[in-house]
Parts: structure tokens; sequence; C-alpha cells
């Protein structure tokens, strides 16, 4: 049986494409049943409707706060049989409900502890991991807790960073280590590998 998947995303889902590809070419074994965009112009969703995924915006100006949101966003996501969560892009802060704990991951542009938290994300990541003089980044699939950038480290690889690299060089760099990573966590996650112990992931 497949893992299921919910993809959640705020803009192009460039993410969310490179795991239907991983799919459609037999290399992760995973049904994406629903995508959540947070945005009603998300890209995103045209590549869902593009690949007959069921798809949706909630959008959190439509509530009136954020408990609400959150609320409606894990309603939705209850309707169909989801195994793991995982963000592409996603620009909200979810709560983690006590079924979905380390049950939910995220990609980021950078070596988690550095480079990262609330308002790091996109280029902001590279612009800062430059203007320091870091001489790597890389990417980091990680579990998502009530924290930004927090929760469990599930996989990070590097990426050299050059003298001459511009946020736009080093991004391209960062994000095909993301399309390398991200559907490699979400298939230990398909064939019951990883076991989280406190802060530390064990893969099996």
């Amino acid at each position: 049986m497949p893992l299921g998947l919910a993809v959640l995303l705020s803009g192009g889902g460039t993410t969310l494409q490179n795991i239907i590809d991983h799919i459609e070419r037999g290399e992760l074994d995973a049904k994406i049943h629903f995508v959540v965009a947070s945005r009603r112009d998300a890209y995103g969703l045209v590549r869902a409707r593009n690949h007959n995924i069921p798809h949706t915006a909630i959008v959190r100006g439509d509530f009136p706060d954020a408990a609400a949101f959150r609320a409606a966003t894990w309603a939705e996501i209850r309707r169909y049989p989801v195994d793991l969560v995982a963000l592409a892009g996603y620009m909200c802060l979810l709560d983690v409900p006590p079924d979905f704990a380390n049950r939910i991951i995220n990609v980021h542009p950078a070596l988690i502890p550095a480079f990262c938290g609330k308002g790091m994300y996109g280029h902001h990541v590279h612009e800062a991991v430059i203007a320091y003089g870091a001489k790597i980044s890389g990417a980091t699939v990680h579990i998502v807790d009530t924290e930004y950038d927090h929760g469990p480290i599930i996989i990070q690889e590097a990426v050299p960073v050059f003298d001459d690299d511009t946020p736009d060089s080093l991004a391209e760099r960062v994000q095909a280590k993301e399309r390398e990573i991200y559907p490699r966590a979400i298939q230990w996650f398909a064939e019951g590998r990883v076991r989280v112990e406190g802060r530390r992931v064990k893969i099996a």
C-alpha cells in the first residue's frame, strides 16, 4: 500500500512537482491524496489539477483567528487517508495535533540549526549565508514541531558556497540537493524505517 501524502504549499509548487515526478517514475512508493495551498493564486494548485489530485485553498484571512484557520486545515486533511504531511514551501505555522505527531515533515534550504527560524525562507536564507561568509550550505529535511525549522532532523546534505555565488546561483545548487533528499526521506517513511527518539531520528 503506497504511503498516503498530503502536500501543503503556498507558491509555485516545484517541490510538489518533484514529488509527483518521483512517484510517476516509480521511484517513490507514495500517493498524494490531497494538496492544500495557503493562497488561492498558488500555481501549485494548477499542478495538482493537472495531475487529477484533489486540492483546495485554505486562506488565513478567511478565518477569525489562527486557531480556526488551523482547525479548518486539519479538518480537510483528515478527510483523506493521509499517513504523512509534507510541507512544500508552506508559509504558515501549523500546530501539530497528537495524531500527526512525527508525521509532518519539511525541507529547509540550509543546514539547520544555521540560517533558519522565522523569516528565514527562500532567498532570505541564501542572502544570509553569503553575507555571513559561510563556506557551506545545504538542505535539511526535518520533522515539524510547533516552532519554525526546529524539529528533529531526518537528513541533511551540504553544498559548497563559492566566492562568486549570488543568491540565485546558490539557490540553484541547494534546490538541486532538496530535489534529491526530500523524496528520499519520504521513501524512508514509506518503508517504515523512520524512528524518532527525542531529538534524534534513526533510520532502520
